[in-house]
């Protein structure tokens, strides 16, 4: 059914002459889809007529019941029965004079508020007719007649009250059968239509969901474990460094005063990474290429490098072939404060306060603290810029290990030990070795026939994977060419990490067909991660392996796990053993009722 609301009265109030007849009768009347027309006249508790309700059918077999309310007043006499029609309208049709500017205005000022609170934000189709030809007679003049009710309703102002309301705005000259069949009756009859077509679809969708409570539901797919999550370890790349320092291992440079009174034993290395001013001291650059001339006169006015060694005995963990450099330091207040300026560098050169504050207690003299501060200053200056004071304070230094340390990797620049594996030579810098790795601690520095050789060989392990593991020695960082040469490098903590992650990452960007092709063993990972103590992967591969189940269960290599692997798999396994079952019920229950299948 459609149930049409109309509103208004479409009479000129204040010239009965010629009255016409009603929008809605008229209508009802001469469509030619209107049959079986029933009309009756309803009025309000107080016993006044209010509306004329009509019925009658429509497009063949659709019942059609309108409301006709010409008077406005039911709103003030009778507000609930008001709002049941609006309510129960599917189309609201609100009719006015063009002649009648007070109703009009009435209209617009307290009836339209009404009818927008009684919607109560329902969408609902709403018509306004301007209905009746424009008197332009001359308005009256009289003092007495301030309102003009004369005077017409203009087309804005309809338009204007149409766009308020959301509503189709149409104009009846006259209600004859142009205006009231095709003009009227056509928008009329169109939002007919729309009303049964979401009628109609509103049906449907019921009729599906009540459909969809009474039928078998397909099982619910939970959602795998969540992976774990592997907790990474913080870089101890500059204390490593700083410690060498403490410790003094594989010195090759000792520091006098001019009195050669004591020795503050470095690291070429480590200086020249920070400094091109220690580069030149040290013959890694040479002073006739193009340089800052203000490093070059600093270097050969605050150092001198002799040759020999002034004590019989080598330092320990230096080969005797090698002995340490010795270098004096000319400036007697610069060579006091040394043992701070050596911690600032080997602490990665970023705490320039705290190197400013040790100056100033051990110096007690503000001149001589900026003396000390500029030679730092112009040490640690890059050729061709300039540092400026805000720099160092803002921890801007360009002068970091994991960057300046890579320019001696796999180089024979300051090299003190040359690795052999697989035909080719590798040469390193035995400080940052021991410095890094405790393997190569107690190998340089114990009785081992490798502490006093420079020649080293390496076994069982490929050239690219030792290139990655000395890589991370001197930079901090790693990036393993593939699965299997991460799987080598789980040797240290932080690399293991670095590796881990590595690992993880690959992984998890294979698609499921990737992983049911790939020849690549999971649970021989799995078996090396074990060997190496690497719990959080170990731990994260059997989450993989439950998993992507359906894949792994299917490979001869799911047979290599252990019974406890095994157990561990079953229970996280996805999809679950619970959920299988209830799909499989669920395929029954379909092919005997001979029906779709929802999910397959």
């Amino acid at each position: 059914s459609v149930n049409i609301v109309a509103f208004g009265n479409e009479r000129d109030g204040f010239s009965e002459d010629n009255p016409q007849p009603s929008l809605i009768w008229s209508y009802l009347g001469r469509s030619a889809l209107i049959s079986q027309i029933d009309s009756s006249l309803s009025a309000s508790h107080v016993g006044s007529p209010v509306f004329t309700e009509y019925q009658a059918c429509v497009f063949g077999n659709v019942r059609l019941v309108v409301h006709d309310c010409p008077v406005w007043d039911i709103f003030d006499s009778d507000w609930y029965t008001s709002c049941r029609l609006i309510g129960g309208a599917d189309i609201i049709v609100i009719k006015y004079s063009v002649n009648d500017k007070t109703l009009f205005q009435e209209l617009k000022d307290n009836y339209v508020p009404m009818v927008k609170k009684a919607l109560n934000h329902r969408s609902v189709p709403v018509i306004i007719s301007a209905i009746g030809a424009r008197k332009n007679g001359v308005p009256c003049t009289c003092p007495l007649c301030t309102s003009d009710r004369r005077s017409c309703v203009t087309t804005s102002e309809g338009v204007q009250l149409a766009k308020e309301l959301g509503a189709t705005y149409l104009e009846l000259h006259t209600l004859n059968d142009f205006y009231i069949q095709k003009y009227f009756g056509g928008v009329l009859e169109y939002f007919m239509i729309q009303s049964l077509n979401q009628k109609s679809s509103e049906k449907m969708k019921k009729r599906k969901k009540t459909q969809k409570c009474h039928r078998v539901q397909p099982p619910q797919l939970e959602q795998p474990e969540k992976m774990p999550i592997l907790k990474g370890e913080a870089s101890h790349y500059n204390t490593d460094l700083h410690n060498l320092l403490c410790c003094c291992q594989c010195a090759d440079v000792a520091f006098y005063p001019e009195d050669l009174s004591t020795a503050v034993e470095a690291h070429k290395i480590i200086l020249c990474s920070v400094s091109y001013l220690f580069m030149l001291l040290f013959g890694v650059e040479s002073p006739s290429d193009p340089h800052d001339t203000s490093i070059v006169q600093l270097a050969q006015s605050l150092f001198t490098v002799e040759a020999g060694d002034p004590f019989p005995a080598s330092p320990p963990g230096v080969p005797p072939c090698a002995p340490p450099a010795r270098v004096v330091v000319k400036d007697s207040v610069f060579c006091s404060c040394l043992p701070d300026i050596l911690h600032f560098i080997y602490s990665g050169a970023l705490q320039w306060e705290r190197l400013e504050d040790d100056i100033k207690k051990k110096l007690k003299d503000p001149e001589k603290t900026e003396h000390v501060l500029e030679k730092v200053k112009c040490i640690l200056k890059t050729p061709g810029k300039l540092n400026s004071v805000k720099n160092y304070r803002s921890h801007q230094i360009r002068q970091l290990y994991n960057t300046s340390l890579r320019l001696f990797f796999n180089t024979p620049v300051l090299a003190d030990v040359i690795f052999k594996i697989q035909g080719a030579t590798v040469p390193a810098h035995r400080a940052v070795l021991v410095a890094r790795c405790e393997v190569m601690a107690a190998m340089f520095n114990g009785n081992y026939l490798e502490a006093n050789s420079i020649l080293v060989p390496v076994y069982g392990v490929s050239k690219d994977t030792f290139l990655s593991f000395l890589e991370y020695l001197y930079t901090d960082s790693c990036c393993p060419a593939s699965i299997l040469q991460a799987m080598s490098l789980l040797i240290l903590m932080r690399l293991q990490h670095i590796c881990e992650l590595y690992i993880i990452t690959q992984l998890q960007s294979m698609p499921s067909r990737e992983l049911a092709s790939t020849s690549l063993s999971i649970v021989s990972l799995l078996k090396k991660a074990k060997f190496h103590n690497s719990d959080c992967l170990s731990t994260w591969l059997l989450h993989f392996i439950a998993t992507n189940y359906l894949i792994f269960s299917q490979k001869p290599e799911f047979q290599e796990l252990s019974v406890e692997e095994r157990n561990f798999v079953e229970m996280h396994r996805w999809p679950s053993n619970l959920y299988l079952k209830q799909l499989a019920d669920y395929r029954n229950y379909i092919h005997s009722q001979k029906c779709h299948c929802t999910v397959m």
